[in-house]
């Protein structure tokens, strides 16, 4: 066995799967791969905002003895444990990934076919690939602490934004396969079935939308104040609801004859979450129930909080889906460079390199020799910028101080507010861009 999993760890082979396996392709096992290694990398981050990771530290001998810095014995250098934890270590945990991601971005850059020698690097070499994740990851560590936090804090605050548009993107792009997939089935089939469920789920999404709406109003806004928060509720919900209105006129219908109320409702969705997620940033308490305080002599901060946590269910669903899509959407294909053949299996269900009769441990199929299946170079960077949103969220968006500490500020407010306008601008540019540009290919 040993024989078979070193080449795929060492060089340039091909990844194994077992026997039970669907028959897998190299373009989409590579992706899931570098997924699970960006979400092992959240993992780790949320391990170290954990409340009493510092007390297990302590007990490592010569090593961040009564909490303070401390030399290791054989090293010339003096480590600081507050950096280990807290929102600190999640600011160099994920400062090693993006330096990892942008440095195969640029390496991967105008890459045509497998045949490419740097595509060898890109599909294989998955030891020394995370012994240089973790290289570089532990030298974050060794970062001076100012002005480091505050200027990462403005870089991930940019990358989040364009991560949260990318977000929309894949939202899209799924609600479109979704929305395809029951209308043929319900053409195919039991149609006032597959019409009820259809129908189900867009009524569904619209009642979360109404409830957080309303809950938005109670918790808040008060009636003599919070005007900004009145502001930011009624322009998304009326913007939403114009969306949702443009989506089914005849004229978009004509154009575009795969829009509905369906990709509508979970814009709707989404755009409730970030103004829902703008609004816990609002360092005025009174319109902020759950700002959280600022604690002076914990470097720890609550990350556990509701919105965080769709934050990061939604972060994951978008990233395995990235990872595993098959997109007829031409649109998103162009934006995503990728190939609408990029499936998880291959047509016919098996490769036709292998043998039917196979038991053992057998390669995935190379299915890039004429032409890569996606742009390694763009996933690479979608996956930089996933680091730097999982750095924002886990942190709550919060400002560090130069007391140590951090705090909600209104920039993330605006930032996470401008995103929700600019996806639901997007959003309507989709459904009537083919009516205003007439001249292009928008099937």
């Amino acid at each position: 066995l040993m024989s078979v999993v070193i080449p795929c760890l060492c060089s340039s082979a091909t990844c194994l799967m077992c026997s039970c396996c669907p028959s897998s392709r190299n373009s989409t096992v590579t992706r899931i791969i570098y997924a699970f290694i960006l979400l092992l990398g959240t993992i780790v981050a949320c391990i170290m905002l954990s409340p009493g990771v510092d007390q297990q530290l302590k007990r490592i001998p010569g090593f961040c003895e009564d909490g303070a810095g401390s030399s290791i014995p054989g090293l010339q250098a003096d480590v600081n444990c507050e950096m280990f934890v807290g929102y600190k270590a999640v600011y160099r945990i994920c400062f090693g990934m993006c330096m990892w991601f942008l440095l195969f971005a640029i390496l991967m850059i105008n890459i045509k076919n497998s045949r490419d020698p740097r595509a060898a690097i890109h599909n294989g070499f998955w030891f020394f690939k995370f012994a240089a994740l973790v290289a570089i990851t532990v030298g974050a560590f060794y970062i001076p602490d100012r002005p480091f936090t505050y200027t990462w804090f403005v870089v991930g605050s940019g990358g989040a934004f364009c991560f949260i548009l990318i977000q929309l993107v894949l939202l899209v792009d799924f609600a479109h396969s979704w929305n395809e997939s029951w209308v043929d089935k319900m053409e195919k089939g039991n149609s006032r079935g597959w019409y009820a469920a259809l129908l189900a789920i867009t009524i569904l999404n619209y009642i979360l939308s109404f409830i957080a709406v309303v809950l938005f109003f109670i918790f808040y806004t008060k009636p003599d104040d919070c005007f900004i928060n009145k502001f930011f509720i009624s322009v998304n919900m009326l913007s939403c609801i114009v969306a949702s209105v443009v989506s089914v006129l005849p004229k978009v219908q004509e154009s575009q004859p795969r829009s509905g109320l369906l990709q509508s409702s979970i814009i709707t969705l989404y755009t409730m979450f970030l103004t829902w997620s703008a609004m816990t940033n609002e360092p005025d308490r009174a319109c902020n129930p759950g700002l959280l305080k600022p604690n002076l002599t914990s470097p720890y901060l609550q990350w556990w909080d509701a919105q965080s946590i769709v934050g990061l269910v939604i972060f994951v669903l978008c990233i395995l889906y990235s990872s595993i899509r098959s997109s007829s959407t031409s649109q998103v294909n162009k934006l995503t460079m990728a190939s609408k053949d990029s499936t998880i299996l291959a047509e016919g269900g098996s490769s036709p390199d292998l043998s039917e009769e196979s038991t053992g441990p057998r390669r995935v199929e190379d299915n890039e020799r004429d032409m890569v299946q996606y742009s390694y170079s763009f996933f690479h960077f979608m996956l930089l910028l996933a680091s730097l949103y999982i750095m924002m969220t886990l942190t709550n968006w919060y400002s560090p101080e130069a007391d140590y500490t951090i705090t909600s500020k209104w920039p993330a407010v605006w930032v996470k507010i401008t995103s929700s306008w600019v996806c639901l601008a997007l959003y309507v540019w989709t459904l009537v861009a083919p009516m205003i540009l007439t001249n292009r290919d928008f099937s």
